[in-house]
């Protein structure tokens, strides 16, 4: 899935990656524990959080995330986004909860990893 299509999915706002909506993700998942998004994420997935720290895109570039989705509104400080530019890391937000946007995605054809998530 494009990330346009999940822009457009969860009525997203781009808050940086602008230029590479046209990136493809295979998967995707939800997690508040970076120790979650270590074990079970795959390389380009797509990474749906509540948490707008610093260590969500540290953890998010060690695991070779494709791109972040902020859930519930939430938009984080402007070192966050300039930490998702030096990483070249699309990052989203909706005003969807993690439950429903991760619902939205799976009924538009986004899946997880095997269950894992």
């Amino acid at each position: 899935m494009k990330l346009i299509e999940i822009r457009d999915i969860l009525d997203c706002e781009v808050l940086n990656g602008e230029d590479q909506l046209d990136r493809t993700v295979f998967a995707g998942g939800g997690a508040d524990l970076m120790d979650d998004i270590l074990s079970a994420v795959a390389k380009g997935s797509v990474l749906l959080t509540g948490l707008t720290t610093e260590q969500v895109l540290r953890t998010a570039k060690i695991a070779e995330v494709g791109a972040v989705v902020f859930v519930r509104g939430k938009r984080p400080k402007a070192e966050i986004l300039e930490l998702a530019r030096s990483y070249d890391l699309p990052v989203l937000r909706t005003r969807y909860s993690l439950f429903v946007a991760s619902g939205r995605l799976y009924m538009n054809g986004l899946r997880g990893l095997d269950g894992s998530w």
